[in-house]
């Protein structure tokens, strides 16, 4: 059987009302709401035949039909047309975005956040894998007789800031003296190469009080370069499942919300996603609590090297081409707010 320009039209029809009303769409719909230039008893033949085509579903409780994730997909590959967004969208947008720039991982959260509050989905943001990131500075900040605070600052904008408990005595100037040893030895190099580098070595020369401080904070100043190494994930908008009508149904809700709770396994499933603008429509995806779900994603650059991943999971009825639109607009502030803040601290 033929998908024909008429049975296109018909069928492009039928998943944009559906999109914005939720309602299956009959032909007498069809018929008076658009202007195809058909007769309703043509339309309900194309309907039948596009159904048996696999691209409509009968819902039992209503004579009209709703698309199938065969219809999304033949939308979202060639039917659909992005929304280019306002001027005005644009500028709330870089606006939001920009207004929390002050650390990484907060700009990626705000991103979230922000993206979740625009497309009334649930949003998510994945930080970069750190492999390859570079450190930048490091520095010891006193607090009392028995605890320094460790600074670490990667050329991400990644900072890490970790209370550390010393068992030896030390004074200002030693922690000093440590901060900058330290920031000479493990500048330029990535997380994963400074965890290979054994500082202690470049305190042999040294007096004897700095080499047992170096011995005694090592292990933790190891212990927290390999949390740098994580992958966090921040996720927004939970609720807002509850204003979609395709979880009024509390066992859908609760599947969602089970989903979403499991974070180690969804983060484990983004890192695997490819990168780019990515869409996964229903049974697409491999786990069966996502049967129902969309999940769209983005990667966004810094430096050019490393990547994050953001984007949204809702219901397969999503609007695709606003939602990907802003998704791609955020990705691209996101890869240029790295690009401009990257670089301006002041090397010490």
């Amino acid at each position: 059987m033929d998908l024909n320009e008429r049975k296109l039209r018909i069928l492009q029809a039928i998943i944009g009302d559906f999109i914005r009303t939720g309602e299956p769409v009959g032909s007498r719909t069809l018929s008076k709401k658009y202007e195809l230039g058909v007769s309703p008893a043509t339309i309900r033949n194309e309907m039948s035949d596009l159904e048996d085509m696999g691209f409509l579903t009968h819902p039992h409780t209503s004579s009209g039909r709703v698309p199938s994730d065969k219809a999304y997909r033949l939308y979202v590959n060639d039917l659909m047309k992005k929304k280019e967004l306002t001027f005005e969208e644009k500028q709330i947008i870089t606006d939001k975005l920009h207004s929390d720039m002050s650390e990484f991982e907060k700009t990626i959260q705000h991103a979230a956040h922000l993206l979740s509050e625009i497309t009334n989905l649930t949003s998510f943001a994945m930080t970069p894998n750190q492999d390859e990131d570079k450190l930048r500075y490091i520095n010891f900040l006193p607090v009392d007789s028995g605890t320094v605070i460790l600074m670490i600052v990667a050329d991400s904008g990644k900072v890490s800031n970790t209370a550390l408990k010393i068992k030896v005595p030390y004074t200002n100037e030693s922690l000093e003296l440590l901060s900058k040893s330290m920031t000479y030895n493990f500048r330029g190099k990535t997380i994963s190469e400074a965890l290979k580098f054994d500082i202690i070595k470049s305190f042999e020369t040294d007096i004897e009080a700095m080499s047992i401080l170096a011995e005694n904070i090592m292990p933790n100043f190891m212990r927290t370069l390999e949390n740098m190494l994580n992958v966090n994930l921040y996720m927004d908008g939970l609720t807002n499942i509850f204003s979609i009508p395709e979880y009024n149904d509390l066992d859908k809700a609760k599947m969602f919300l089970e989903l979403l709770d499991k974070k180690e396994d969804f983060t484990k499933k983004l890192i695997n996603r490819d990168n780019g603008v990515i869409i996964t429509i229903g049974n697409e995806n491999a786990d069966d609590l996502m049967q129902d779900c969309s999940v769209i994603t983005a990667t966004y650059h810094i430096d050019g090297k490393l990547v994050g991943k953001i984007g949204v999971i809702g219901p397969t009825r999503m609007k695709y081409d606003e939602v990907t639109s802003v998704i791609e607009y955020v990705t691209e502030n996101l890869s240029n707010t790295f690009k401009l803040t990257g670089g301006n601290e002041e090397d010490e």
